[in-house]
């Protein structure tokens, strides 16, 4: 920030001083990118710097990893969509397939650790991995489509994971475990929280219909429709990758937790309570009411993802002389 300070013309802190020197060759605008990149990669997380994240969700209370993961994580999309693309575009177009190659390496990689896993919270943390890498790809294709989905998919993926927070913390609860092995059968005996985790679970893959469906589909065409990448082809075939990874944990997921054969610690399960219901529900009816009708999402987010996109162009035409 001081560096970025002492490259303004006014000396300022100014947000849009900071823009206008997007299209300077009079800075090292590849010194500030990555340094940007660094702290806000770590924050979100993507690969190689996601070490922190599933070992914190799994030891964290649920209160403190659904802020960690429905929030905060987010404050590092948003810091690379505030300050990286608008501020140091040309070096961000320069590197651009270098962070995606990082981020589809970080999707494949917390997909299939993600199937491994025997901890409820674990594997939503290499989930929650896998998503945020995706958002992270699109950035990077500088696509105004790409964009906006990323910024839908930002609320969207919190109010999923959120969800999902919620029934792991009413399953350890009630059975005092987490563990896939150590569970089976308690649809039988709680059949609505076996509903709303099911629906949960089917928007954590973006099945149609579902409110993640829509900013997930809007990042793929964005993607591979990119002007910015050689190899934006490849990148969205390897992502497209986690769809399938995706639904072979969850529904892995759902299948050991609540179908299968009932054993000591489920037998004798009891379904959740009136409230518990109606805080799953209203996270349920987001989840339909965004995925059937996204426009609200999509009008807020149009115009300002547009912005940065011409601008990044602006700048990025200037700086190589186009």
């Amino acid at each position: 920030m001081l560096y970025l300070y002492f490259q303004t013309p006014d000396h300022s802190f100014s947000i849009q001083s900071f823009y206008a020197l997007s299209a300077s060759k009079s800075w090292n605008q590849t010194l500030v990118f990555w340094l940007l990149f660094a702290a806000f990669a770590v924050k979100m997380p993507i690969f190689p710097f996601h070490t922190w994240q599933p070992d914190t969700y799994e030891q964290s209370p649920t209160a403190v990893t659904m802020v960690l993961s429905g929030l905060m994580v987010k404050m590092g999309v948003y810091g690379v969509i505030r300050w990286v693309l608008p501020i140091v575009s040309t070096a961000a177009y320069a590197w651009g397939d270098v962070v995606s190659t990082l981020a589809v390496i970080g999707i494949i990689y917390a997909s299939i650790l993600a199937i491994q896993q025997n901890d409820l919270k674990r594997l939503i943390a290499y989930s929650s991995i896998a998503h945020i890498g995706i958002m992270a790809l699109a950035i990077f294709s500088e696509t105004q489509l790409a964009l906006q989905g990323v910024m839908m998919q930002m609320f969207n993926h919190g109010i999923n994971i959120i969800g999902l927070w919620i029934v792991v913390e009413m399953i350890e609860r009630q059975f005092g475990t987490r563990k896939l092995s150590e569970l089976g059968g308690i649809a039988a005996k709680a059949p609505a929280l076996a509903t709303l985790l099911v629906i949960m679970a089917l928007a954590n893959i973006s099945l149609p219909l579902t409110n993640a469906f829509v900013g997930e589909f809007m990042m793929f065409a964005g993607l591979f429709t990119s002007a910015y990448s050689k190899y934006n082809f490849v990148f969205t075939v390897l992502a497209l990758l986690s769809i399938i990874l995706a639904a072979v944990y969850t529904l892995t997921m759902v299948q050991k937790v609540f179908f299968g054969p009932v054993n000591e610690r489920t037998a004798n399960a009891v379904d959740i309570r009136l409230n518990e219901k109606l805080a799953l529900a209203a996270l349920v009816v987001i989840i339909f009411v965004l995925g059937v009708y996204p426009q609200p999402l999509l009008n807020v987010t149009s115009d300002y993802s547009q912005t940065i996109i011409n601008n990044s162009t602006k700048a990025i035409s200037q700086a190589l002389g186009q």
